[in-house]
C-alpha cells in the first residue's frame, strides 16, 4: 500500500508531466504558425478569428476552448474535469508567450519554412503524447469529440473528421492560413502521436516510479543520514 508521501509524489509528478506536455505541444503549434506554411485546422480557425475580430490568437484559443467546455458540460450534465480547464487556459497563455518571443521568426526561404513546419508537427506530436500519458483528462476539443461520439453513435474518426472539416472551412472563410502545412498536419499527426505515446507513457512510468522510490526507504538508496530508530547512523 502506498504511503501518503508516495501518493503525493505521484500526484505532483503526473501534473508536472501534464504541464510539460502542454508547453511542448504549444511550442509546436507556435512553430507551425510562425512557419507561415499552413496551420492545424483549429489554429486556422483561431487565426481567422484573430484576423477578423482582433484580440490575440492565444486569447481566441481560450475563448473557443471555454465555449466548447461549456457545451460539453451542458450536454453531459456534469462539471468538466480540471485537466480540460487547465488545457484550455495554459495552451492559450503559452501560445501567446511563444508568439511574442522575438527569437521565433518566420524563415526567409521556403525550405526554412518547411523545415520549421515539419519540426513543429513533430514537437506537437510529442507534446500531445506527454500530456495524454499524464492521464489528467482530455482537452476541450477531445472531450467534445467523445461526447458527440456517445450521443450520435458515430465512430470517433468520423466525428473528429467532421469537426476538423467544419472549423477548417470556417477558418478558411475568415482568411486563416490554409496551405501545405495543413494537409501535412492532418496526415501525419496521428502516426506521430501513435509513435510518441508509448515512449511518453514509459517515461512517465519511470519518472513516477523514481519519485515513489525516493520517498520509500525500503526501495531507495541508503543515505548516510538514515537512522534505524534505535541504533547509530547508517554507515
Amino acid at each position: 500500500m502506498k504511503t501518503y508521501k508516495q501518493v503525493l509524489a505521484e500526484f505532483w509528478m503526473s501534473w508536472s508531466v501534464f504541464v510539460a506536455g502542454l508547453l511542448v505541444m504549444t511550442f509546436g503549434i507556435a512553430l507551425m504558425i510562425k512557419a507561415e506554411a499552413g496551420s492545424a485546422p483549429w489554429d486556422v480557425f483561431h487565426i481567422g478569428l484573430y484576423h477578423q475580430v482582433g484580440l490575440s490568437i492565444g486569447t481566441w484559443s481560450i475563448i473557443v476552448g471555454f465555449l466548447i467546455i461549456a457545451t460539453t458540460a451542458f450536454m453531459e450534465k456534469e462539471w468538466p474535469k480540471a485537466g480540460a480547464f487547465l488545457n484550455m487556459l495554459l495552451v492559450g497563455i503559452f501560445l501567446d508567450f511563444y508568439l511574442w518571443l522575438p527569437i521565433l521568426k518566420t524563415p526567409d526561404h521556403l525550405l526554412g519554412q518547411l523545415i520549421m513546419l515539419a519540426f513543429g508537427i513533430v514537437v506537437m506530436g510529442y507534446g500531445i503524447g506527454l500530456y495524454i500519458a499524464a492521464d489528467k483528462g482530455a482537452g476541450p476539443r477531445d472531450s467534445l469529440m467523445l461526447v458527440l461520439t456517445k450521443r450520435t453513435g458515430w465512430k470517433v474518426q468520423h466525428i473528429r473528421l467532421s469537426m476538423e472539416i467544419i472549423v477548417l472551412a470556417l477558418g478558411w472563410l475568415m482568411k486563416g492560413p490554409v496551405s501545405i502545412g495543413t494537409l501535412l498536419f492532418c496526415i501525419s499527426i496521428g502516426p506521430i502521436v501513435g509513435y510518441s505515446l508509448p515512449q511518453c507513457k514509459y517515461l512517465v512510468a519511470r519518472l513516477t516510479e523514481r519519485g515513489i522510490r525516493n520517498e520509500d526507504f525500503n526501495k531507495g538508496k541508503v543515505r548516510v543520514d538514515y537512522y534505524d530508530g534505535v541504533g547509530k547512523k547508517a554507515r
